[in-house]
């Protein structure tokens, strides 16, 4: 398997618990304004991200809880590329509603809301 990415969560934001319940996830690089920061997973670049997009059937793990994404929006991997920005959505959608939008196989809500704790690895391979 090839790392596409892998960042290193650095601080969750206090509406972050919500959303995750519901299958989505905003992530956004350390730096991003205090307003999107509520609603974001804030994190840092350890690898990449790759030049190319991740292709569908690639993975992604958030510490213990991994998926494969079945779905990349039209711009979502520039985003990661310019400003570490991207919506993950759990919901195996085989398109994605957004552009900015990875949607990825459903994970159990309450296990992905635990997975998201400062200093867990979050990393897309193909």
């Amino acid at each position: 398997m090839t790392v596409l990415l892998e960042t290193r969560i650095t601080a969750i934001g206090p509406e972050v618990a919500d959303l995750a319940e519901g299958g989505v996830v905003i992530l956004f690089a350390d730096g991003s304004p205090p307003e999107l920061a509520e609603v974001s997973v804030l994190h840092t670049v350890l690898q990449g991200p790759s030049e190319d997009a991740p292709p569908v059937g690639a993975s992604i793990a958030i510490g213990p809880i991994r998926a494969d994404v079945t779905a990349v929006g039209a711009t979502a991997w520039a985003k990661v590329r310019e400003i570490g920005h991207v919506v993950i959505s759990f919901n195996g959608a085989a398109e994605a509603e957004r552009p900015g939008e990875i949607c990825a196989g459903e994970v159990d809500g309450t296990a992905l809301v635990a997975a998201l704790e400062t200093g867990a690895a979050i990393t897309i391979a193909a």
